[in-house]
């Protein structure tokens, strides 16, 4: 179990090491890289980042029914290897005062292939950690991909703090920006090793063994077209949710803080982490809350709580450092993701698929694009609140979805059945030995 998660979690933390990187060292790539004024070649970096975004749909389609096909170990040790990968390239593309437009054209191809490949590796982590966890732990237990997903970006966003710290800012940005980028390599290779000595989990051996796996990529499509069409719009409506408010909290946030805010470069980066390890540590908690008084209930609150203060606590954040500390501190508390609902939303035999695609094209449209939307609305419009109404908005979504969402907590994920429906096993009043819900 803790080999299974620790795989699971160290890919999601490389993914967004990744992103941690890009978006507290954006000032400096986008001088380096992008041509333009300041504020044309941030924006130009920012759009570059949400390109990698509109990949990930493809990586879905692709990787997520080879994922039920062929086993989520597989899948998941390509997918590392090409997140890192890029990563481990955009540290080493050269200036645009050294090879002109192919610079920027070069960025965009390494941030395709890294939503490409993270089109496959947050909906097979979450699979794969689902099917290994107890039925009555799946909640605290999955709350681990998203202390993977706040370590990475924190840790990504503290070393590329800490290079402009020790570095002056010409050789930050000249050299020093990059050697954050270059440390992807040695992770990824580590979590290639961990998941390559992992078995397959138990849930999808017992589908091999019954014999129950989809023959092919054109019967999944079918499947989740005609008999899943409502669990792929219900967790894209929940996803809508989940990631405006996160891709606005982790990504956008720092470039909001300074520009639109006022705070000091230094000050503006390190709010964001410190909202983030207040999280790491409350995410466990709000996990085991899910698994005893169900997913819903953590759901409802996370979404009424965002709707009720996103407004008071951007303006407490724009009265200074202390107001901005508070004021994310308090919105990063009340965001408590239930990954145990998402990857409980199909049966096994789609279940890779269907969170893939479902997930990466809400992310595509509303996730990945929320800072450079953001960033183009407040320029326009001149109202520094409009990331507050975008995410009061995304909550409204997110509740409409919830609505006729089943309760799946205690509810075993095996089967060829939606969990938490009446065809599917019933809730558990006791831990099976088998940690499959059998």
């Amino acid at each position: 179990m803790r080999k299974a998660i620790t795989a699971s979690a160290i890919g999601n933390a490389t993914e967004w090491f990744d992103y941690g990187l890009y978006a507290y060292g954006v000032s400096y790539i986008s001088a380096a890289i992008f041509p333009g004024d300041g504020p044309t070649a941030t924006l130009l970096a920012l759009m570059t980042f949400a390109v990698s975004f509109l990949v990930r749909p493809l990586g879905g389609f692709v990787w997520g029914p080879l994922g039920d096909r062929l086993g989520r170990r597989r899948v998941l040790a390509l997918t590392i290897l090409l997140m890192a990968g890029a990563t481990l390239g955009v540290g080493l593309v050269p200036g645009y005062s050294a090879i002109g437009l192919w610079a920027p054209a070069l960025m965009v191809v390494l941030r395709m292939i890294q939503g490409f490949s993270t089109g496959g590796e947050y909906g097979g982590a979450a699979t794969f950690m689902a099917e290994y966890a107890p039925t009555r732990r799946r909640g605290m237990l999955g709350s681990c991909l998203e202390v993977g997903t706040l370590s990475g970006f924190s840790a990504g966003a503290l070393l590329m703090l800490g290079f402009s710290v020790a570095l002056e800012p010409q050789q930050m940005q000249s050299w020093g920006w990059r050697i954050p980028f270059l440390l992807a390599a040695p992770l990824g290779l580590i979590g290639l090793y961990l998941r390559s000595r992992l078995a397959e989990t138990p849930v999808f051996r017992e589908l091999e063994d019954e014999g129950g796996k989809e023959q092919g990529t054109v019967e999944q499509f079918r499947d989740l077209i005609g008999r899943y069409r409502g669990p792929v719009l219900r967790l894209a409506g929940l996803v809508v949710a989940l990631n405006v408010v996160n891709y606005t909290l982790l990504t956008y946030m720092p470039t909001y803080l300074e520009q639109t805010i006022g705070l000091s470069t230094s000050m503006s980066l390190i709010v964001p982490v410190i909202g983030m390890l207040s999280m790491i540590v409350f995410l466990p908690f709000a996990g085991l809350a899910s698994d005893r008084f169900g997913r819903k209930p953590m759901w409802w609150l996370s979404l009424v709580g965002l709707f009720v203060t996103v407004v008071p606590m951007f303006l407490l954040m724009a009265t200074g450092p202390v107001g901005a500390v508070v004021g994310f501190a308090v919105l990063g508390l009340l965001y408590v993701p239930q990954l145990a609902t998402i990857s409980a939303m199909f049966p096994t035999q789609v279940r890779f698929a269907g969170f893939a695609i479902a997930y990466n094209v809400s992310t595509a449209l509303f996730g990945g694009t929320a800072p450079a939307l953001n960033d183009w609305l407040v320029n326009t419009t001149g109202n520094n609140l409009v990331p507050a109404f975008y995410m009061m908005v995304a909550c409204v979504v997110g509740a409409v979805a919830l609505l006729p969402s089943p309760e799946t907590a205690r509810c075993p994920i095996n089967g060829t059945e939606i969990p938490g429906t009446p065809e599917a096993p019933p809730q558990l009043d006791f831990e099976p030995a088998d940690s499959s819900g059998r």
